[in-house]
């Protein structure tokens, strides 16, 4: 996954639904994390349903949390080993570009 992708309406490389992403290698890890988390979604919903305690539920829900933020940290780290660097080597404004989206992608996970 070395090769830059070709450009979209966005003139961006690695934002082309065609094109293969960094995330491509794990993809099926990445599956099976967020069907656990979907899992883990559907647990917090029975144990609002059954009343349980809210220091459990809260427990959860922090578990939840992490497991999703452990999915955005490797999605990341993915993009910026594959799409920025491919953009960084290319240089120019697409370069510059890739690294704004990727310092906009962590002030957001910062954020929440």
């Amino acid at each position: 996954m070395t090769s830059p992708e070709t450009s979209t309406t966005q003139d961006q490389p690695c934002h082309d639904e065609h094109a293969p992403h960094g995330y491509i290698t794990a993809k099926d890890d990445y599956l099976k994390r967020l069907r656990r988390i979907e899992g883990q979604a559907r647990g917090l919903q029975r144990m609002v349903e059954e009343e349980k305690y809210c220091i459990d539920i809260l427990t959860q829900v922090s578990a939840m949390t992490k497991a999703l933020q452990a999915v955005a940290m490797g999605l990341l780290e993915d993009h910026i080993s594959h799409c920025v660097v491919d953009a960084a080597v290319a240089g120019g404004p697409e370069a510059e570009a890739k690294i704004k989206e990727a310092t906009d992608a962590i002030a957001r996970l910062v954020r929440s």
